[in-house]
């Protein structure tokens, strides 16, 4: 059975609590089990939860869900690019999959909820990676 790490960032509730149902449920389907759950405030913070997760023993790979929304600046391109190095980091330093379940940037939040299945495939990326790794 592979068990997870999953973390879900706050900002953004009104998609990324629908996200992290659809992850619940993956894992759920998949029969993986998910060990903790942290909840981050927004998606530039979940590096540091994600590696947290990725040193504990009974945890082989992190799921991260979150959005991302457009603004009036590029804010959300910097935050995008901020966390997706930030999460390839934690991956590549753990020697542990990370992915990277989260919706935008460059969209509405309408276009967001759109996209709650960003949790699903998180949660089924990170599975498929323990089997390939394994």
């Amino acid at each position: 059975m592979v068990t997870l790490g999953l973390v879900v960032a706050q900002f953004n509730e009104s998609v990324t609590g629908p996200m992290e149902e659809a992850a619940r449920e993956a894992a759920a389907d998949a029969g993986a089990d998910i060990a903790e759950t942290y909840e981050v405030p927004g998606v530039y913070d979940a590096p540091l939860a994600a590696d947290r997760l990725a040193r504990r023993d009974d945890v082989d790979a992190v799921a991260v869900v979150g959005a991302i929304v457009t603004g009036d600046t590029n804010h959300d391109e910097v935050i995008a690019d901020a966390a997706a190095q930030g999460l390839t980091d934690v991956s590549l330093d753990r020697d542990a999959p990370v992915t990277f379940g989260v919706a935008g940037p460059g969209m509405s939040g309408a276009e967001a909820r759109e996209r709650v299945d960003k949790g699903a495939e998180a949660v089924s990326a990170a599975i498929e990676m323990v089997e390939v790794l394994a």
